[in-house]
C-alpha cells in the first residue's frame, strides 16, 4: 500500500512520514516546499500535478492546508484555492485512480462560534453531533472541504474519514493574552485537559483511519487528548476550572507550584473523543494524567516525535510583536 501524504513539509505531514519511513512503509510526500520528507514539490491547486502524483497510490492522507494563523496574511480566495479546490483536486484524482482510502485532516475550528459560550455559561460539550458554525474563512473552507469529502463518498464510493483535530502545534498561542499570562509549557499542559493533542497521537489516529476507512465508508471524528471531564463538570468549568482539576488530581497543586505554573481559571469547551476511540480503536497516550506523571519524573511531557519535529512556524515573515501579525 503506497500512501500519498500532502503537506509533507508541515508538522503533521512530516510526523506521519517519519513514522511510516520508520516502519519501512511505501510512502510519498507532496508539498509546496522542499523538505527531507517531500518527494514531489508542487501545489495541490494544480490538478495536473495532483493527477501525476496519484500513480500507484492506494491511500491518501491530506494534511496540506492554509491554517488559522494565515487568516491575517492570506486572502479569502487563497483559502478557497488551497483548502477547497486543492481538496477537490485530490478527491477527483483519488476516485479516478481507484484509491481505497482517503483521510482528510480537518479541524475543531469547524465548530467555530459554537465553542464560545456567553460569559458565565457552562462550558460546551463538543461531540460530532454539535452543528458547525464557522467563524472565519479557515473554519468555513475546512467545513466546505469536509462536505466535498462526503459528496465523493456518496457519488463515487470513495471511502473517506474526516478527522477534526484539536491544536497540536508547538508554537506560542495565537492569543496574545495567553502568551503574556502563561509560559508556553504551562499553557500547553493545561490545554491537554480539554483542547490539545500530541502529534504522536495525531499520527496514530490518521494511520488507523487509513486502515479502517473502507469498512467505515464515511465518518467524522473529533481527535483530541482524552479529557478527564464529564458533563457534570461543565457548569463549574466556566467559573472554577482550577477547582475541578484540583479535585480530580490532588497532586497537581504541588507539581504546578514547584514550577510556578497556574491552571486556567475557566474552560469554555471540552472536546470529546469517545467516538474515535470506539470506532477507530484509537488509544491516545498523551493526556493530562501523562503530564503529571512526567512532572513527577522531571520529564518533558511531549512525545519524542513532537520533540524531533520541533517548531516550524506558520509564516516566512518575522513579526515585531510575536509569532503572528494579529490575533486571529
Amino acid at each position: 500500500m503506497t500512501i500519498l501524504i500532502t503537506g509533507s513539509a508541515g508538522h503533521l505531514g512530516e510526523a506521519i512520514l517519519r513514522t511510516l519511513h520508520g516502519r519501512g512503509s511505501p510512502v510519498r510526500g507532496l508539498d509546496l516546499k522542499p523538505s527531507p520528507f517531500t518527494d514531489a514539490v508542487g501545489s495541490i491547486v494544480d490538478s495536473a500535478f495532483v493527477r501525476r502524483q496519484m500513480d500507484g497510490v492506494t491511500a491518501v492522507i491530506h494534511t496540506a492546508t492554509l491554517h488559522k494563523p494565515h487568516v491575517a496574511t492570506h486572502s479569502k480566495q487563497d483559502f478557497v484555492d488551497t483548502n477547497v479546490t486543492g481538496t477537490l483536486n485530490l478527491l477527483e484524482a483519488a476516485a479516478a485512480g481507484g484509491v481505497r482510502s482517503f483521510v482528510f485532516t480537518s479541524t475543531t475550528s469547524a465548530f467555530g462560534s459554537q465553542l464560545r459560550p456567553e460569559a458565565g455559561r457552562a462550558a460546551v460539550w463538543v461531540t460530532e453531533e454539535l452543528p458547525s458554525v464557522p467563524k472565519n474563512i479557515y473554519g468555513t473552507t475546512k467545513r466546505m472541504a469536509e462536505s466535498l469529502c462526503e459528496l465523493f463518498f456518496r457519488e463515487r464510493g470513495l471511502p473517506v474519514v474526516v478527522l477534526r483535530t484539536s491544536r497540536f502545534f508547538p508554537e506560542d498561542d495565537d492569543d496574545p493574552s495567553v502568551r503574556s499570562a502563561y509560559a508556553l509549557d504551562n499553557a500547553q499542559a493545561n490545554e491537554l485537559l480539554y483542547r490539545r493533542l500530541d502529534i504522536a497521537d495525531a499520527v496514530s489516529a490518521h494511520l488507523l483511519a487509513v486502515e479502517r476507512a473502507a469498512r467505515i465508508g464515511f465518518a467524522r471524528y473529533i481527535v483530541s487528548a482524552t479529557s478527564p471531564f464529564e458533563q457534570r463538570h461543565l457548569a463549574a468549568l466556566a467559573c472554577d476550572a482550577a477547582g475541578v482539576v484540583r479535585e480530580l488530581y490532588p497532586e497537581c497543586a504541588q507539581l504546578y507550584a514547584a514550577r510556578g505554573w497556574r491552571l486556567f481559571p475557566a474552560i469554555d469547551r471540552v472536546y470529546v473523543n469517545d467516538r474515535a476511540r470506539r470506532e477507530l480503536g484509537w488509544r491516545p497516550e498523551f493526556d493530562f494524567a501523562h503530564v503529571l506523571r512526567s512532572l513527577q519524573g522531571d520529564r518533558d511531557f511531549r512525545s519524542t516525535l513532537a520533540r524531533e519535529i520541533g517548531s516550524k512556524g506558520y509564516h516566512d515573515t518575522v513579526f515585531d510583536d510575536g509569532p503572528y501579525p494579529v490575533a486571529s
